[in-house]
């Protein structure tokens, strides 16, 4: 089911327990590795990184695959994707394979057979949010104006 509510995301976020981060980055300057380093720090998500270039990251074991994650670990509740567009459908694919329950498609990661794939395998999927922000708004992290109103913006208000 493709997850369009606040609602709907956070209570997606309140029954997880564990992330799979498909693209994690040891390189403190990209966004998946700030992603990585916050639900690890500071959110209530069991969070590995997946890339077959890092055996670990922050001293977080990493695994080359999903399928080497679901082996040792067991199914993820949620696949996070921090991957080029066209690479979604294949880490939709294995995220079938490997019993992810949940996969979420980060920012600007948009690829419709990679949705259409996880939607129609049972997945729950996010699409075109970022699951740092997501959690931090539904636990305080966040302004209560976009708590209250579902939307993030820098703009004032004109009164």
């Amino acid at each position: 089911m493709i997850l369009q509510t606040a609602a709907e995301r956070r209570a997606l976020l309140d029954r997880s327990k564990t992330v799979a981060m498909v693209g994690a980055s040891s390189n403190h300057s990209r966004p998946s590795y700030f992603v990585f380093s916050f639900l690890r720090t500071r959110g209530k998500l069991d969070v590995a990184p997946i890339n077959p270039t890092l055996s670990e990251i922050d001293g977080v074991r990493g695994y080359p695959t999903l399928a080497a994650y679901a082996a040792e670990r067991g199914a993820p509740d949620i696949v996070d994707v921090f991957r080029k567009p066209d690479d979604a459908p294949q880490v939709a694919r294995e995220a079938i394979a490997a019993g992810a329950k949940a996969i979420w498609f980060q920012y600007g990661v948009i690829n419709d057979e990679a949705i259409r794939l996880a939607d129609e395998a049972g997945l729950d999927v996010v699409v075109d949010r970022c699951l740092k922000v997501e959690s931090a708004r539904f636990d305080g992290g966040l302004a209560l104006g976009g708590v209250n109103t579902g939307l993030l913006t820098a703009k004032r208000r004109i009164r």
